[in-house]
């Protein structure tokens, strides 16, 4: 009987010898796979790794606290703003402008947290669309931050390190990424993390027993914005140049889609649903050049609806996707994932 005597056991990465290999295998293979594909392909592991960060964030808040946020698009602009003016205009090094600039994205985390004492369920998501459409209008009319033209963003300068290429940056960005995923699945096995549990099953209870229902909900904004200023700021040397334009509502829908489709409450849903997400996103922009597929929805709209709608199908996708998520399988790929586990540790019985 596998008993856990201890809190410690918890935090434990590694539980067996099989545990240790597959994780080795897993690191190994990411830091190998720059070398055995193409430009674009590191690309995309860059961009699906930025928003696995802001998925696992986002978790934190939804997944694990209860408390929806759908401004997350605004802490993103913060770090990726913040990042690149405290580098531009303060002249600080990347090592200290990425953090501050997601300290930054904490604070007004903090500040968004406030307001969730009170508020819950469709009150609070409005709330917190509100700020994420204020952000960036604020952002666009602030010469500082280049107002609606944008800013150029500069290359990343590590002591005589200078990061100026895709490769280059997927090592940095991979290894920021295994870090912070550490780093919350420790935070969520301590007492701090059980103490978002209890808040997310019944506040309630939870302030029954001691837990300080005002400290931990704004804390879970905070952290949550902190990991999507850090990723946001890591965005900005993916794009080389931002403007408030790129960060819109459908980002902030886009991030909370990948926390449902994933699973809530799991690490793992996190980065699967991240995963899946972003791949579809890229590969849905250029939808009439998949073979037959874009021929036929061309035929389609040019018969029965507007050519130019058809830019916009992976957003009846994503929402294809959900809805099914939601009808069928609650708990998201890692409830299809735990389905499976099961099946087959029990067949054929």
């Amino acid at each position: 009987m596998d008993m856990k005597r201890d809190y410690f056991e918890d935090v434990q990465l590694f539980t067996s010898p099989v545990v240790v290999f597959w994780f080795a295998f897993l690191i190994g293979s990411l830091y190998l796979l720059p070398f055995f594909v193409s430009n674009y392909y590191i690309y995309v592991a860059n961009y699906i790794a930025i928003n696995i960060i802001v998925a696992t964030g986002l978790n934190l808040l939804v997944g694990y606290t209860g408390q929806i946020s759908l401004g997350h698009a605004g802490f993103f602009a913060i770090g990726a703003y913040g990042t690149t003016v405290l580098m531009v205009k303060a002249g600080l090094p990347f090592l200290l402008a990425l953090p501050g600039a997601a300290l930054i994205a904490a604070c007004f985390g903090f500040l968004l947290g406030l307001p969730a004492l009170r508020l819950e369920g469709p009150y609070l998501a409005i709330a917190t669309l509100g700020f994420g459409l204020t952000i960036t209008q604020v952002i666009g009319r602030i010469e500082l931050f280049g107002g609606r033209d944008g800013i150029h963003v500069p290359d990343i300068n590590i002591g005589s390190w200078i990061i100026d290429t895709d490769k280059e940056f997927y090592f940095l960005l991979i290894t920021l990424t295994i870090f912070l995923l550490w780093f919350m699945r420790n935070l969520i096995k301590t007492r701090m993390g059980r103490a978002f549990i209890a808040i997310r099953d019944a506040d309630i209870a939870a302030e029954t027993m001691g837990v300080n229902i005002v400290f931990y909900k704004t804390l879970a904004f905070a952290i949550s914005a902190f990991y999507a200023g850090i990723a946001g700021g890591m965005y900005a040397f993916v794009l080389k140049f931002i403007e408030p334009e790129i960060f819109t509502l459908l980002m902030s829908i886009l991030f909370l889609a990948m926390v449902v489709v994933g699973g809530l409450g799991s690490m793992m849903g996190s980065i699967a649903g991240a995963t899946l997400l972003c791949w579809l996103d890229l590969k849905l922009r250029n939808i009439l050049d998949i073979p037959y597929v874009g021929e036929w929805l061309k035929n389609l709209s040019e018969n029965w609806f507007s050519l130019t709608g058809v830019s916009n199908i992976q957003y009846i996708i994503f929402g294809s996707i959900m809805v099914g998520i939601m009808l069928f399988e609650p708990l998201g790929l890692y409830g299809i994932w735990i389905r499976t586990k099961k099946y087959w540790r029990t067949w054929p019985f």
